[in-house]
């Protein structure tokens, strides 16, 4: 089976090659700029490839996008979910969270995490929602506390999520993993334009379905 670098470096080839592309032409029609790919885990090739689509509905966030076209896919030649390497540009909200479970994919990747999408894109829902809904304090806790814990399981009998910087890091090979890094910077570079794009688009109000612009 492929190991860290080639899983790796399969990714940033499907988020360059397949998903910059959709995402750029969502974006600019008011789209965020969330996308996800999944691979077929022992060939590395990408099976499908989607982005954010909230102009069509709310609920088709870049994950759950990719999982409904997956499963429009013929089922004759379509891997099993558990053969598959799933991957989100940037860490699944609660809602994606529960379509990838459901869907039964047990290993996901993801560039940007929940403060990356705060901090570098103005998009803090992901983060927020989870806090406020999902993080149940314990008899004790303070504000102090509840910011130390994680806000969901990465590792649990469902899946196990890992950050595209730390499959990375996992790599070997020093020059391997140095040229990774540097693919892996490059890669995240292209988010910056469609981030623009999508700002911009807010401000001349162009069309979401989404309650959170």
């Amino acid at each position: 089976m492929p190991g860290a670098q080639e899983i790796a470096s399969a990714i940033l080839k499907a988020t360059e090659n397949d998903i910059v592309p959709l995402t750029a032409k969502q974006v600019s029609q008011g789209s965020k700029l969330f996308g996800a790919a999944i691979l077929d885990r022992k060939l590395l090739s990408t099976v499908i490839a989607e982005t954010n689509n909230e102009r069509e509905s709310p609920l088709l966030h870049g994950e759950i996008n990719c999982i409904q076209q997956f499963f429009k896919l013929p089922k004759e030649g379509r891997p099993e979910t558990k053969d598959c390497v799933f991957f989100a540009t940037h860490e699944p909200c609660s809602l994606c969270l529960s379509g990838i479970t459901w869907s039964g994919f047990n290993e996901f990747y993801y560039m940007f995490t929940y403060e990356d999408s705060r901090d570098l894109f103005g998009i803090p829902y992901d983060i927020d929602i989870l806090q406020s809904v999902y993080q149940v304090a314990s008899p004790g806790d303070t504000e102090e506390t509840l910011a130390t814990k994680p806000l969901y399981n990465r590792k649990n009998k469902f899946f196990t999520a890992r950050s595209l910087a730390e499959l990375i890091d996992s790599v070997e090979d020093e020059e391997s993993r140095s040229s990774l890094k540097t693919d892996l910077a490059r890669v995240k570079k292209l988010y910056d334009s469609l981030s623009q794009t999508y700002q911009d688009g807010k401000k001349t109000g162009t069309a979401s379905s989404s309650f959170f612009a």
